[in-house]
């Protein structure tokens, strides 16, 4: 047994399935998950010491890769000054202004622990705000485990065949309108049904929990015109998008400004960091100013925030956001030219450092189509690249990410195996 089987034996006497995230579980894949030790740059070391290129990247915040030297010293130095404190301090306002500047459309900004706690807190700001109970989601948008926004929600929940959750009750999941993604008559008509009860509409304004769908031209403005015909609140959800895909965000990228903006993930550069902000009349609603209340032990933690900023700081390098859509797009590239080599239907898109995989005719722009894809030949795929030293998201339902650290080299050799990995799939 090696030592991978070993901890996950372990692991299951204590843990819930032995993980503290479902899709770690590898249940849809199949198999033993890696434990892993460490990570260094675009690499990261199993329990076993084998080497794989990471392209999970800790689910989108590795954009400058794993253990950068300035963001961990940027750590060590917050961490020599105090671990927490409860109280304010100054790197709260400089993360604050840092959001601030680089997305126009936050005028006041709240910093939480987790992308889920952001979502969450956006949500009852909304209704708080407006009036109003009921929310308008999509399928396979996934914005965390909220109640309210487990319904047909789309990350582990689609990668389990669950698409909402034990524990919600009906009062609760029946607030919730939920739509397909990318169809604009259904929102209109949505609306024209319910739209004096509707607080909010949140989106994945590129949504990656469903493995990567883009939005169709005009989808994103539509959302913005019918919210404002119908007093709505826009929610951009941009825990994975925001700073990952443009500089600005998806919001940067089509020009289309939400009301409010949850962002996780990058601003954490992988510590445990979320923000919530948009439009100053709806975040003065906010506890003290206002009544709706929310409210964290470790909200703005000075040590996970050093890191959130010196990541950021790096991301405005010249050339950064080029660069790393030029290595997404030649991996993607990449691999489907392997894909057609080998005979397998096969498609792959990208935007800034994301990327999705499609064992499909086409690339897919709704749940539904994704949902249509070939699950057994993307595990085999997951499995033959695995083995080769390819980390991948261990679900079909899950986007891909590309960091500043994978060289010109890292991407040729993903692709060369991939030759064979492809044949795998097609057995």
């Amino acid at each position: 047994m090696n030592r991978n089987d070993e901890l996950f034996e372990r692991a299951q006497r204590t843990i819930p399935a032995g993980v503290n995230s479902p899709v770690r579980a590898f249940r849809s894949v199949g198999g033993t998950p890696r434990f892993l030790a460490r990570g260094e740059g675009p690499y990261v070391w199993d329990a076993d010491g084998r080497r794989y290129i990471d392209y999970v990247g800790s689910w989108g915040p590795a954009i400058v890769g794993h253990a950068h030297p300035e963001v961990v010293r940027a750590v060590q130095d917050a961490a020599r000054h105090g671990l927490s404190f409860g109280a304010p301090t100054e790197i709260e306002i400089e993360m604050a202004e840092t959001l601030v500047r680089r997305l126009p459309s936050l005028e006041l900004v709240r910093l939480v622990s987790s992308g889920t706690e952001a979502t969450m807190s956006a949500l009852r700001l909304a209704r708080g705000h407006t009036g109003r109970p009921k929310i308008v989601k999509f399928e396979g948008c996934y914005h965390g485990h909220g109640d309210s926004l487990l319904v047909k929600a789309g990350s582990g929940a689609l990668t389990f065949g669950q698409p909402s959750s034990a524990g919600v009750p009906p009062g609760i999941a029946n607030l919730t309108i939920v739509l397909p993604y990318n169809d604009v008559a259904a929102v209109e008509a949505a609306f024209r049904a319910d739209g004096d009860a509707i607080a909010c509409v949140i989106v994945e304004p590129i949504a990656g929990n469903m493995n990567m769908v883009v939005p169709d031209d005009g989808y994103l403005a539509a959302l913005r015109a019918i919210c404002d015909r119908h007093g709505a609140v826009l929610i951009f959800d941009e825990v994975m998008t925001g700073f990952r895909v443009h500089p600005r965000g998806v919001q940067g990228l089509v020009g289309v400004t939400p009301d409010l903006t949850t962002l996780g993930k990058v601003i954490g550069g992988g510590m445990p960091v979320g923000a919530f902000g948009g439009r100053r009349e709806i975040m003065a609603k906010i506890a003290p100013l206002g009544p709706v209340y929310q409210a964290g032990t470790l909200s703005g933690n000075p040590v996970a925030v050093a890191a959130g900023l010196a990541t950021l700081a790096l991301t405005e390098a010249p050339g950064f956001y080029e660069r790393l859509a030029a290595k997404a797009r030649a991996l993607v590239d990449g691999l489907e030219a392997a894909a057609k080599r080998a005979g397998v239907p096969f498609r792959a898109n990208a935007v800034g450092g994301m990327f999705g995989l499609y064992f499909a005719d086409r690339v897919p722009s709704t749940c539904d189509a994704v949902m249509a894809c070939d699950k057994e030949r993307f595990n085999r795929f997951f499995h033959a690249m695995l083995d080769a030293g390819v980390y991948l998201a261990p679900s079909a339902y899950e986007a891909g990410f590309v960091s500043a650290a994978h060289g010109d080299a890292d991407i040729a050799e993903t692709v060369r195996l991939a030759e064979r990995a492809f044949v795998a799939a097609a057995r």
